[in-house]
């Protein structure tokens, strides 16, 4: 499931964030994948030690936390906290899949990615190409989000980020770890929820309501991993 999720930041914090992050020393992406991974990515990254970046990415998982539609889409277990890239000045990152089994700094807990993530830092009109593309089963699908909105989409997806060839392309980036491993029973949970939700919001708390909201918790009960 490829899913946009609007306004996750304002725009006055997305100001902020720039603000603090513009000023940082960025250091050659490359430095933190693997020896294929090196080959086809062309960005650059925040120090995730920054004290600066650590607490910003503390933020966006404040803010994550309260957010229904994010815990609908994703069921997160764990996530690693988010990290900051730049693209400007031809960079990209061609075709790859991210890694399966991650550790955060500092941690020995692994993290199995089951959802990407993506928060947009900048307007689209910021900047040509840099489009985010995610290929599955359907095609190719390209995101170029508002400054403030997030994409999230399977870790399993085959994925790209065309040359910026204007301007600077500017996000926050991290993974889930969910209780639902599967993507398509992730998506079946979602569209459950978002169903109940509507259902609840045109009828109340009717036996319906009760009885699609049983079989969403009996779905999770099943399939959750904790």
């Amino acid at each position: 499931m490829m899913l946009h999720i609007p306004g996750v930041l304002e725009n006055a914090e997305v100001l902020e964030f720039r603000r603090q992050i513009d000023a940082l020393d960025w250091a050659d992406g490359r430095a933190t994948v693997g020896a294929q991974g090196a080959k086809v990515k062309h960005n650059q990254q925040l120090d995730p030690a920054n004290p600066v970046a650590v607490a910003l990415g503390l933020r966006i998982l404040q803010r994550l936390a309260a957010n229904a539609q994010f815990f609908s889409a994703t069921l997160p277990l764990r996530i690693l906290p988010p990290l900051f890239n730049r693209y400007s000045e031809g960079g990209h990152y061609g075709l790859h899949v991210d890694g399966s089994v991650m550790r955060q700094a500092g941690s020995a807990q692994p993290l199995r990615s089951d959802v990407s993530c993506t928060l947009f830092l900048c307007e689209p009109e910021d900047y040509d190409g840099g489009e985010l593309v995610v290929k599955d089963s359907y095609g190719e699908h390209e995101a170029k989000l508002p400054a403030g909105d997030l994409l999230v989409y399977p870790s399993t997806s085959v994925h790209q980020v065309l040359p910026v060839v204007r301007g600077a392309r500017t996000c926050a980036f991290f993974w889930v770890q969910s209780m639902i491993r599967d993507d398509a029973r992730r998506s079946v949970l979602h569209d459950l929820d978002q169903t109940i939700q509507a259902l609840r919001t045109r009828l109340g708390e009717s036996t319906e309501c009760v009885a699609l909201t049983a079989h969403y918790h009996n779905l999770l009960r099943m399939w959750a991993e904790v």
